[in-house]
């Protein structure tokens, strides 16, 4: 779920960290590759095969361009809601969500049968992170990146969990290791899942056996309605500002400029 990097923190889905964070985390700083060395034990006490292990992370350099963006992204919503959805919710990205609708529609009254979400909700968020998969879903190595904010210590326990979670999702067999492809704070697949999030709510809809957010659209509307259905959203209830559905899209993204901006596009494309 595409989150705005320097934002991670405060508005991602981070939720699913502490059931896949190292049992005595590595110590954070220092020397990078020493770093690497404690963290791989670690991992592989966590049930990481050494394989997975070593193919992830024999190699790994500390990525500097990920530690600056960090550092230039706070703030980002300073925009009013007004400002922010207009660049955002474009006539030709409703356009586009509404064709979006109309191919995926069989696809998307199944998962809302099972969900409980509503196909504009799911197609809104599909189009605010990734332009319904053709835009930009990253194209940094998730474990790279998470490597080296594990390194930093601002937040090493986070960044350690999502990493251990990034390699579960190799050995899962759900990506390969050169498919893990993303954002600057390790973000995956179409709708941007942070890797603790891809584990905990991740749904196999296409019924292949693995659970692939970047290339199986199936699987990626699915575990998008599924995070929002585990999170407590009801099906054919309000979901504007102020109401329960709402509430329970925090775990989408807590910046409430986001989530208006979600019902903003939802209304737009059931229009």
């Amino acid at each position: 779920m595409r989150k705005l990097f320097g934002l991670v923190v405060s508005f991602g889905l981070f939720g699913a960290v502490s059931a896949v964070t190292p049992a005595a985390a590595a110590q954070c700083g220092g020397d990078f590759n020493s770093f690497i060395s404690s963290f791989s034990r670690e991992a592989i006490a966590a049930g990481i095969s050494p394989n997975v292990v070593s193919q992830a992370l024999a190699g790994v350099t500390h990525d500097p361009a990920v530690l600056s963006f960090d550092r230039r992204q706070r703030g980002t919503f300073k925009k009013s809601f007004e400002e922010y959805a207009a660049t955002r919710v474009s006539a030709q990205r409703i356009k586009s969500g509404r064709l979006m609708l109309q191919k995926n529609a069989s696809l998307l009254s199944r998962i809302e049968k099972r969900f409980g979400v509503p196909p504009e909700i799911i197609v809104a968020i599909w189009g605010l992170e990734t332009d319904y998969g053709k835009g930009d879903m990253g194209k940094r190595s998730v474990v790279r990146t998470l490597a080296t904010l594990a390194h930093d210590c601002r937040r090493t326990e986070l960044f350690q969990g999502e990493l251990l979670a990034a390699l579960k999702i190799v050995q899962r067999g759900d990506l390969r290791l050169d498919d893990m492809v993303g954002a600057f704070a390790g973000e995956i697949g179409q709708t941007q899942f942070l890797p603790s999030s891809y584990i905990k709510y991740g749904v196999d809809f296409d019924g292949n056996g693995h659970v692939d957010l970047r290339h199986s659209v199936p699987d990626v509307l699915a575990s998008t309605a599924n995070l929002l259905h585990v999170s407590g959203f009801k099906n054919g209830a309000d979901y504007h500002e102020g109401s329960a559905n709402f509430d329970a899209m925090r775990e989408w993204n807590r910046a409430v400029i986001y989530r208006k901006t979600i019902a903003y596009f939802a209304d737009k494309l059931a229009q």
